[in-house]
């Protein structure tokens, strides 16, 4: 009794202490909270597990964002201030039709969709439900295919009915405040925690039950919602821009990002050298540098008939249709063996015409240390010197 009194005062406490930062909509009876900012193409943020629309702010990036674009970061549902019903099953398809329709009650048509993290799975959920809502994709720190992960066991019982419910009103809150301090450490690392989100981040707002449950519940639905959403990916015919940290000590950003890379021929990848997990706290330049990618690269497709046509946004644009260059077996994807991917740190596929739009993403080539310059193979082909990937000819190419 005493634990749930306790947890319930300082649920309260910290609702008095961070109220909604934003605005409301109701959406097929679920209140949506949601923050929003700036003007101009629309661009919406789909944040991660455990994590709100408060944490975004706090990192700054909205206010960046919102200096070229509109911005709308939603709290999804049963984090921050947005409801989660139980009568759902709130799986990425579930939460991308929401946010659809919400959007659609906000006038917004086409928008870049960003994400960070297990968000990433609704943004490519909406893609795929709803392709031509969605511009472009913007995919930071993702999970994208099933993995066997350690954590999820433990971090998925606050989801068990009954037990979970005497749990996350009791124990389970403070538990998770014990731990909180390594939990923030992994997420940070191998940076450390900045100082705005150690002051201002409202960390019993994290903890509260209702959040516990929406996070236990993304956290048991994480690896078998991979292994459905991997099955769709070859349908994303819009331009898909993936970022991600070579120091990311909560997804492995070679077995996720790159590998997703390898199965969107048409995606621009760039991992950024000494970046971990949060990365709208460590890189907000580079996320700003994708979305311009993301753009120009919608406008590329708009530009080519054959692009935008109905009959083929309605299946995968093949690789004669798109002239992209052909696939390629894990092999032939590397040019320095079965390990280059964890030695690169500059990837370059453009899409068509070679080069258009990836100085957005790429550091200037020159400014590059050698080690990470593109240079151009007897084959015609870009590659890192000695362990980089190879790919089309084009102007960036040594």
């Amino acid at each position: 009794m005493a634990a749930a009194a306790w947890v319930q005062y300082k649920t309260r406490k910290a609702e008095t202490e961070h109220p909604p930062r934003g605005q409301f909509i109701e959406v097929e009876g679920v209140r949506l909270h949601y923050i929003e900012r700036g003007e101009g193409e629309p661009v919406i943020f789909i944040h991660g597990n455990g994590s709100m629309a408060e944490d975004v702010d706090i990192s700054g990036l909205i206010d960046a964002m919102a200096s070229r674009y509109r911005v709308i970061v939603f709290d999804r549902p049963g984090y921050g201030y947005s409801e989660r019903p139980r009568t759902t099953i709130w799986t990425p398809q579930a939460q991308a039709d929401l946010l659809y329709t919400a959007l659609t009650k906000l006038g917004v048509d086409r928008p870049i969709v960003a994400a960070h993290s297990l968000g990433t799975q609704v943004a490519i959920a909406l893609a795929v439900k709803h392709p031509y809502h969605v511009r472009s994709l913007v995919l930071l720190s993702g999970y994208y295919y099933p993995t066997a992960r350690l954590d999820v066991p433990f971090m998925s019982v606050p989801a068990i009915p009954v037990l979970g419910d005497l749990m996350r009103y009791t124990i389970s809150p403070l538990l998770s405040r014990v731990s909180w301090p390594a939990f923030v450490r992994k997420m940070f690392q191998p940076l450390p925690a900045p100082e705005q989100f150690d002051k201002e981040f409202p960390v019993w707002l994290a903890l509260r039950p209702s959040q516990l449950r929406a996070s236990a519940a993304e956290s048991a639905l994480m690896i078998p919602c991979a292994a459905l959403l991997r099955k769709h990916y070859q349908e994303l015919t819009m331009p898909v821009v993936i970022v991600a940290g070579d120091a990311d000590h909560q997804v492995d950003t070679y077995k996720q990002s790159v590998r997703l890379h390898d199965d969107l021929p048409h995606s621009i990848l760039q991992i950024i050298p000494g970046a971990g997990h949060m990365l709208h706290y460590s890189a907000a330049e580079q996320i700003l540098s994708a979305l311009e990618a993301a753009v120009d690269e919608a406008a590329l497709d708009e530009s080519e008939p054959v692009r935008r046509g109905s009959e083929l946004r309605s299946k995968p644009l093949t690789e004669e249709q798109d002239n992209l260059p052909p696939k390629r077996d894990s092999q032939a994807a590397r040019c320095g063996g079965p390990d280059a991917h964890r030695r690169a740190h500059a990837v370059l596929r453009p899409r068509q015409p070679p080069g258009a739009g990836v100085h957005h993403v790429l550091q200037d080539l020159q400014s590059l240390p050698p080690a990470y310059r593109l240079n151009r193979t007897p084959q015609g082909r870009c590659c890192l010197p000695g362990v980089a990937r190879c790919d089309r000819p084009g102007p960036q190419c040594g």
